[in-house]
């Protein structure tokens, strides 16, 4: 389980926990039963306070990663297919996002940008 985290990143340091925590699991680099460093260890190993790792794991559990189990600790769960169907389709909108803006901005035709896809999809 390798996290890093950066101070110039936008995205607070619970969210780069729980998104690269997130990703190993989806990418099965974390498997299922897997038990979690205790929130107190993954803040001590990140030189974090154990109140951002406990709101990353409390989000983890709230999407359906992973559960705690009083006297076990935080273990991971079987990547639920909708689960990981939903987490494609926020990047996949993402990226849509960041394209069509990149478009509009050159003033492109839908047309066009439909090209795009179309020849990167075929790649």
């Amino acid at each position: 389980m390798k996290i890093i985290l950066s101070n110039q990143s936008e995205k607070p340091i619970y969210e780069q926990i729980k998104e690269q925590l997130e990703e190993q699991i989806l990418e099965g680099e974390i498997p299922e039963d897997t038990v979690l460093p205790s929130i107190r260890k993954m803040a001590s190993d990140l030189k974090v306070s154990v109140i951002t790792t406990t709101r990353a794991y409390k989000e983890l559990e709230t999407d359906g990663f992973i559960t705690t189990v009083p006297g076990k600790g935080c273990i991971v769960l079987a990547p639920d297919n909708q689960i990981l169907r939903e987490q494609y389709l926020r990047r996949m909108e993402d990226g849509f996002l960041q394209a069509s803006a990149a478009a509009r901005k050159l003033q492109m035709p839908l047309a066009e940008a439909q090209e795009i896809f179309k020849t990167v999809w075929n790649m």
